[in-house]
């Protein structure tokens, strides 16, 4: 045989083969690098969403927040905010954040309810006694919560998680439903609190 034409017989087989392990890191690589290019220039990103509140995903925690006086619970806590005292918006967030914790059912013990508040009357102080005995109360900074709030006005009702990072907030618009379908979700996918 002539060594010329046995040449290009086991050419064609390395070509295959870089083509297949070019393919192959394709296959691989390639995804992720999509991926990486979705999230940096968000492209592809779809618009649905499966909750109903605003997502606080920028890290702000409850000292963020302007919340003082807190210990890190080990539960996720359904916080009510309200910067100028606890007025009637504020008070119905508190039987809203107390209904959705009672409807949890078993899984109750995993979160609380919260109000943090500049100032409460003395009429709603003994209400919230009487009525509320497992409600926590927090005092809240009325310049940092502006700052870190953009001067959002009304009583607030915030998701917390067990760290005391902030994830989902409402206004007093939001059905306590919504509320508490979006809670039992991060109950569910989550191994914490």
């Amino acid at each position: 045989m002539n060594p010329a034409l046995a040449m290009p017989e086991t050419a064609p087989p390395r070509r295959r083969g870089r083509i297949q392990l070019l393919l192959i890191l394709m296959v691989v690589i390639g995804p992720m690098i999509l991926a990486t290019a979705m999230y940096k220039f968000s492209f592809w990103v779809p618009e649905g969403r499966s909750f109903h509140g605003t997502l606080i995903g920028n890290g702000q925690t409850l000292v963020d927040l302007g919340v003082q006086d807190t210990t890190p619970e080990q539960t996720w806590q359904l916080l009510v905010t309200a910067p100028s005292g606890c007025q009637q918006d504020c008070q119905q967030m508190v039987f809203v954040a107390r209904q959705i914790h009672i409807g949890l059912g078993r899984d109750a013990s995993r979160a609380t309810h919260a109000l943090a508040v500049t100032e409460v009357s003395a009429d709603y102080a003994d209400k919230l006694k009487q009525e509320y005995p497992r409600l926590k109360r927090y005092g809240l900074d009325q310049t940092t919560y502006s700052k870190a709030t953009d001067n959002l006005g009304g009583a607030q009702l915030w998701i917390v998680d067990p760290h005391g990072n902030l994830v989902l907030r409402y206004d007093g618009t939001i059905k306590g439903k919504k509320i508490l379908n979006d809670l039992r979700h991060l109950l569910k996918l989550s191994n914490i609190g």
